[in-house]
């Protein structure tokens, strides 16, 4: 989830609720005889498309636009939406022009989009990583996310590869196989994304560690940057990150420090430390949204892709930077993902204090406490994204170090 508490198995592209989610919200939004010639869509984005988070939600909504047979002028996009009253401002402005069904791309927008929902009820309001959705039951407000964790345990694998190919050459000890991550907030989505990375790099490469660097912000390109700097003079090796700017991977090809960046390839700019992307890929979800306001059917107030609905994406494995074997090895890893073999969040690959867990009792319906409410752990490991899209995997798993605790 984007912004302020996490970003966001598998619900079928049918629309069907499945894996314990919530039933279904809203029905057909808009008023009056909507079709795909009249049909029109809504997009409120945080920043423009040089944020690459921002430009992921762009580059699918046109993926969809062309998918669905849809005209330039059926969708409208507002860019650089703060997460403030701006954001009902815009979400009234896009009902107000006709937009039937209308999307938005940051947590911090979720109130806002709710506030406007309350007050167009004839239109569908998609909000991307929000958590508010299966406990508000509004009929026209709904919440979506994708397994993301997924996309970065493989992107993990890729970076462990990368590891134990240093060590076999020489260039690093096992206990020097340290790396690092970029961290924007201390929130469930970052914290789900750095263990998954981490759990993937793991399976692979059972000395690795990992120091967190967090920025406190998603867009700032400086601190990216410097916290990428930070963590290379400490000693880590390899760098990933979740922050949204081109900061961390010039830095890593400055620095000659292989990367695995996050919404997109970064090898044009960074051709000899690329070594692969995983991101969240928008457009099922927005050409099931809207097709479901043209049939009049129900959007489910949680709705979370997977791998299995193309909503979880790689980038092509740079094999200029990338361990040899490392697209083989994601593409048997990610066969094991989608028939259940393997569960990233398996308890019997981490511990917590030298423990394994084999209960935990997390925040899925938020409050202002943020105390948990319902159990993950069945079957031997983490149910994320599964009773709400939004990430709720909070734990502090050994082997990863804080640098700047912003708990």
């Amino acid at each position: 989830m984007k912004h302020t508490v996490s970003r966001i198995t598998a619900l079928a592209l049918t629309g069907a609720v499945g894996m314990g989610m919530t039933a279904c919200g809203g029905g057909n939004g808009g008023s009056g005889n909507v079709t795909k010639d009249n049909i029109k869509i809504g997009l409120i984005c945080l920043h423009d498309d040089n944020s690459t988070y921002d430009a992921n939600f762009i580059k699918a909504m046109d993926e969809a636009k062309k998918n669905l047979g849809l005209k330039d002028n059926q969708i409208i996009i507002k860019t650089n939406v703060p997460e403030n009253s701006e954001c009902k401002e815009a979400a009234v402005d896009l009902a107000d022009q006709g937009c039937n069904i209308i999307f938005a791309d940051s947590f911090g927008h979720e109130s806002y989009i709710l506030e406007a929902a309350e007050q167009f009820p004839d239109v569908q309001f998609c909000h991307a990583t929000g958590t508010l959705a299966h406990t508000e039951k509004k009929e026209n407000f709904q919440d979506a996310f994708a397994s993301i964790y997924e996309g970065r345990y493989l992107a993990g694998i890729a970076a462990g590869l990368k590891l134990n190919e240093m060590i076999d050459d020489g260039k690093i000890t096992p206990d020097q196989a340290v790396m690092g991550y970029v961290g924007a907030f201390t929130y469930a989505e970052v914290i789900s994304g750095y263990t998954s990375f981490y759990l993937g790099a793991k399976s692979v490469c059972p000395s690795v560690t990992m120091q967190v660097q967090f920025t406190g912000s998603w867009y700032d390109e400086t601190a990216e940057k410097e916290a990428a700097t930070t963590l290379i003079n400490k000693g880590c090796v390899l760098i990933s990150q979740h922050a949204d700017s081109m900061g961390a991977p010039t830095a890593c090809e400055n620095a000659g420090v292989p990367n695995v960046s996050y919404n997109g390839s970064t090898k044009d700019a960074c051709p000899n430390t690329f070594i692969v992307s995983s991101r969240i890929n928008w457009a099922p979800y927005y050409e099931f949204a809207i097709n479901s306001v043209l049939d009049g059917k129900d959007i489910p107030y949680d709705w979370t892709g997977s791998l299995s609905t193309g909503s979880v994406l790689l980038t092509d494995v740079n094999e200029q930077a990338a361990a040899p074997g490392t697209q083989e090895a994601i593409n048997a890893a990610m066969e094991d993902l989608k028939s259940g073999k393997v569960h990233v969040f398996d308890t019997a690959c981490f511990t917590m204090g030298g423990d394994q867990l084999s209960t935990y009792i997390a925040d899925v319906d938020t409050d202002a406490e943020y105390k948990g409410d319902t159990e993950a752990i069945k079957d031997g490991f983490f149910h994320e994204s599964e009773y709400r899209s939004a990430p709720y995997f909070d734990l502090r798993i050994d082997g990863i170090t804080l640098l700047n605790d912003m708990y």
